[in-house]
């Protein structure tokens, strides 16, 4: 007989299995673009809350258990991963030493836990099929300066994308796996999205930024994929 499973696992697995494609990204700053084959994952549906955040850490919420966890870096991120991979009875993705760089940071592709999406995998699910800036109304899709009174709201208050991810846009960026320009910037990660403080110009699909891997700030979480 098979056993329930935890209420960890089933905040854990709720995740969206995202079609194989193709993306187009580009970088503004250089003016250049590339085209990045993806294939199927699967994507968490909203940014990691602090329910589950601090489920895994085992500490009870500060604030709203439905709020995107922020304050959080890239190598806090990577590391939460491998946390609730082991947690879930699932193989972590990465491999880490103590560079407060993260380029000793290594990802496992055969692993199936739990891990960043790449930058193209995260642009991609954004878009969920669409060309345009965004995949809807600015106003209903998202959390920005606009409407957030300046804060982080609780995950999936907005609608969704056509292929049911909430906040892609909007509320918090997002940390991606990869290297922005390691010829130019080093060690620094990309995040996506646009968070609760951004103007629309930063609440696109295409958006870019990037930060140190030790870097947090108060509109900056991360989204957990899985590969198949």
């Amino acid at each position: 007989m098979s056993s329930e499973p935890t209420p960890l696992q089933v905040i854990a697995e709720h995740t969206i299995t995202i079609p194989a494609g193709e993306i187009v990204l580009r970088d503004e700053g250089s003016e250049t673009s590339w085209k990045v084959e993806i294939g199927a994952f699967r994507l968490a549906p909203y940014p990691v809350t602090r329910e589950l955040y601090d489920a895994v850490r085992g500490e009870a919420p500060v604030t709203s258990a439905r709020a995107p966890v922020t304050e959080v870096s890239w190598l806090e991120a990577v590391r939460f991963c491998n946390r609730l991979s082991r947690a879930t009875g699932l193989l972590p993705c990465y491999s880490m030493g103590e560079d407060p760089d993260g380029l000793d940071v290594v990802r496992d592709r055969e692993a199936g836990g739990f891990r960043l999406p790449s930058e193209a995998e995260w642009e991609y699910a954004c878009r969920a099929g669409t060309s345009g800036v965004r995949y809807g109304e600015l106003d209903e899709i998202a959390w920005h300066r606009g409407n957030s009174g300046g804060e982080v709201h609780d995950v999936a208050t907005r609608a969704p994308n056509a292929w049911g991810l909430y906040d892609m846009i909007g509320n918090v960026w997002e940390w991606c796996w990869d290297l922005y320009d390691p010829t130019v910037y080093g060690p620094y990660r990309v995040f996506r999205g646009g968070g609760s403080h951004d103007r629309p110009r930063g609440c696109r699909a295409s958006c870019r930024r990037k930060s140190h891997p030790a870097f947090r700030i108060d509109d900056l979480g991360f989204r957990l994929a899985r590969s198949l």
